[in-house]
């Protein structure tokens, strides 16, 4: 009998296509992805070969436009993708999602040149990231401090980023900086594509982690690079809306990142629980353990089912979403996090012990909590969403 979990993913209802491209990664996951994870944890090494393995089924081409030689898909095929390849291995799902988080605003925003030149490169298999954070902006995009120079037919780079995703392995950057003469800290948000090789860009660094330990996070820096103004996205201070816009789009990606994190701990924790016997009974028969386990599922339905809602809502062409972006993202990962250090408390001894996945799967899930905008700024950013407008 299927437990409440197994139902809610069996009420989806895919299209042929897209049911067969789930059941493959499905199957990639089982077979090579998670056998793998440990092992990439263990030593920090970016997992190409399961890089390979998941553009040898073109994953990528479900997010491309057909023209750019994709094979389009739903946003909620995609997401069931991301859970289920995290679920595997974190940092392979975070990996793999940030191509989106970094390309989707090239298709959404990009003009018919740009898409043609720069999406093949991702459809076939190419590396993305998206690129913001720096010392003096995290969660506060405005305090940005790259710059971006006007230099005739091309555009000056100068600055620094920090905790880049894919940052040390991309094909492609998508950049975001202030427009150089443009003094409003909103209105200077400027967003170009930076590809991989330009002169004056390098990595200066990669961050050891404690979690997603082999999904690489690294320090990037431009001195006096240059890029040719057709790789200027929008428009010379017309970044803020593409900003605001990838990151509603992102952060139920993150959502859905975290979601499979807490999925495998659940599991693992459930299948212990029912294994173990203290008293001449399974741990699962005794009350205590029962409530937290109904809690922790309650909980991860309700999550789930708000991502597949936001999902559909963005698969009916609806993009105001960002409230419900930043609930979603605020919940799959606070779950995350109490789902995994339950986990690591329902295994006792075994569970702080690296024979166990519980234990990698608690360290990956902190940061979920931290990047696509800290949770205590999606708190304030719903909280602030009840304001009323005062009367003058």
């Amino acid at each position: 009998m299927p437990n409440v979990l197994e139902t809610l993913d069996q009420s989806r209802r895919w299209c042929e296509e897209e049911q067969m491209i789930i059941d493959s990664v499905k199957q990639l996951c089982q077979q090579k992805i998670a056998p793998r994870a440990a092992a990439y944890d263990r030593t920090g090494e970016f997992p190409w070969d399961n890089v390979r393995d998941i553009n040898a089924l073109g994953l990528n081409a479900m997010f491309v436009p057909e023209e750019y030689g994709g094979a389009p898909l739903s946003y909620a095929c995609y997401l069931a993708c991301v859970r289920e390849i995290s679920e595997a291995c974190a940092s392979t799902g975070i990996i793999w999602a940030t191509n989106f988080h970094g390309m989707k605003p090239l298709i959404e925003f990009g003009n018919a040149e740009q898409k043609k030149r720069l999406l093949p490169r991702i459809a076939e298999g190419g590396i993305g990231s998206l690129v913001i954070t720096e010392p003096s902006a995290g969660s506060d995009a405005t305090g940005m401090k790259t710059t971006f120079t006007d230099r005739g037919d091309q555009i000056e780079i100068n600055g620094s980023k920090i905790f880049i995703s894919n940052g040390d392995v991309a094909d492609l950057y998508l950049l975001f900086g202030k427009w150089a003469g443009i003094d409003d800290p909103k209105k200077a948000i400027t967003a170009v594509i930076l590809e991989k090789g330009t002169p004056g860009l390098s990595v200066t660094g990669v961050e050891d982690k404690m979690g997603h330990r082999a999904a690489s996070t690294a320090s990037l820096s431009f001195d006096q690079c240059l890029i040719p103004k057709t790789n200027l996205l929008v428009g010379a201070g017309a970044g803020l809306d593409v900003l605001l816009t990838s990151l509603n789009r992102s952060r139920p990606s993150v959502a859905a990142h975290a979601l499979g994190i807490a999925r495998a701990a659940f599991n693992d924790s459930v299948d212990y629980m029912n294994e173990r016997r203290q008293f001449q009974k399974r741990l699962l028969e005794f009350q205590g353990l029962q409530f937290q386990t109904a809690d922790l599922a309650a909980e991860l339905v309700m999550c789930e089912s708000w991502m597949w809602h936001i999902a559909d809502r963005v698969d009916k062409g609806d993009f105001d979403i960002g409230i419900e972006a930043s609930i979603l993202k605020l919940k799959a990962t606070d779950i995350a996090m109490q789902v995994t250090t339950d986990a690591v408390q329902s295994l006792g001894g075994y569970g702080y012990c690296k024979d166990y996945r519980v234990e990698r799967l608690m360290r990956d899930a902190k940061i979920t909590q931290i990047w696509e905008g800290t949770n205590q700024i999606h708190r304030q950013l719903i909280g602030r969403s009840f304001l009323r407008k005062e009367k003058r």
